[in-house]
């Protein structure tokens, strides 16, 4: 029985059973086999290599790789390509603890790569909306949410709230916002440069494209970068309007708030002058581009003799353990070492330091 010719047809959109017909045919051909094997294994050497741009700022060149090969090989390819490129790359290049959900994200950025590239005429406006995609699709809405399942598997639930509105996804939003014109930019070039050599081997069929960015082109990129821009300000102005800015405290920035915050409600009354007094800052909210927070504290005595027996049964418990706890800490600590006696409602002007207001109300 002759074998049938492979098809060399490309298709303007993936939304067509012939196109997926083709992308599973893929897996059948031995030369595409061998050619996905080896765009896999660049992408595992080049897990660690990347090129900086700045500051916490650099491109990863396997996304390159990976590009390439989902153009090459198409989107069926690409998920049992992108499990075993996270895989064996997390085996050879290990970085923090293992969690499984964390493959998805290689996934859809290889499906992304690959609905917009394979079978297609690949031109700058098609590796830019690929980029876009997996720049907040996969980088900023995805991974945080994986993050977030990570936390909550382990027990961590305040962490897994946090991972979604704290200060991380805000990070992450203007990292990709930078990244996103500069890789665009790199991965069409890189893409010009080799798709005259894989269409000579015959692995991609598409007609000969100009690859040059046009003025037209270059708009809809600055464009992109704007929508970019105004949903994370719409996002920050959101999260900074419903969101406590203490969610985002590191343990250094905690226990210097909740000293400071005892200082101010110290010099604000004179009720404990015999009783050390410890506060804890429950919520800080501080609209963008407002000056004025609005502090909600919790004012605790120290029991001593609880303290003490903290002390004696824990080397590492002290009054940096207190200094330390957010708002439900407290409630959580073992030796039931604080006792609240107040809860202060302070407005802040954090430009001049000058405290706008102060009210105190002892706790029934």
């Amino acid at each position: 029985m002759s074998k049938a010719p492979k098809s060399m047809r490309v298709y303007s959109h993936p939304f067509s059973l012939a196109y997926w017909a083709d992308a599973a045919a893929e897996l059948r051909d031995t030369k595409m086999l061998v050619i996905s094997a080896l765009m896999v294994a660049l992408r595992i050497a080049l897990k660690p290599a990347a090129i900086p741009l700045g500051p916490s700022l650099y491109i990863q060149t396997a996304t390159l790789a990976t590009a390439l090969g989902a153009m090459i090989f198409g989107p069926v390819m690409a998920i049992p390509a992108a499990i075993i490129s996270d895989t064996v790359g997390f085996m050879i290049w290990p970085t923090g603890d293992y969690f499984l959900p964390f493959v998805l994200t290689e996934i859809a950025s290889t499906l992304i790569y690959a609905l917009f590239l394979y079978r297609a005429k690949v031109t700058p406006i098609r590796v830019m909306f690929a980029r876009f995609g997996i720049c907040f699709l996969v980088n900023v809405v995805l991974q945080q949410v994986i993050y977030a399942w990570y936390y909550t598997y382990i027990g961590n639930p305040d962490q897994a709230k946090e991972s979604i509105m704290g200060i991380m996804t805000v990070t992450r939003i203007f990292k990709n916002l930078a990244l996103f014109p500069i890789e665009t930019v790199v991965l069409t070039l890189f893409l010009r440069a080799l798709m005259p050599v894989a269409r000579r081997a015959r692995l991609i069929y598409c007609p000969e494209s100009d690859m040059r960015f046009t003025k037209k082109q270059v708009a809809v990129l600055i464009l992109l970068v704007l929508v970019g821009i105004v949903s994370a300000v719409s996002y920050l102005g959101y999260r900074y309007t419903s969101t406590s800015r203490s969610a985002d405290y590191t343990d250094k920035q905690r226990i210097q708030a909740n000293q400071t915050m005892t200082d101010l409600v110290l010099e604000e009354t004179e009720d404990w002058d015999d009783e050390t007094v410890v506060c804890i800052v429950d919520s800080a909210y501080r609209g963008l581009f407002e000056a004025e927070t609005d502090y909600t504290v919790s004012v605790y005595i120290l029991d001593e003799e609880a303290f003490a027996a903290g002390q004696a049964a824990d080397k590492y418990y002290s009054l940096n353990t207190l200094w330390g706890y957010s708002k439900s800490g407290p409630k959580k600590d073992p030796y039931g070492s604080l006792i609240k006696v107040a809860t202060a409602e302070i407005q802040k002007n954090e430009k001049t330091g000058e405290i706008l207001s102060f009210t105190l109300a002892p706790t029934e």
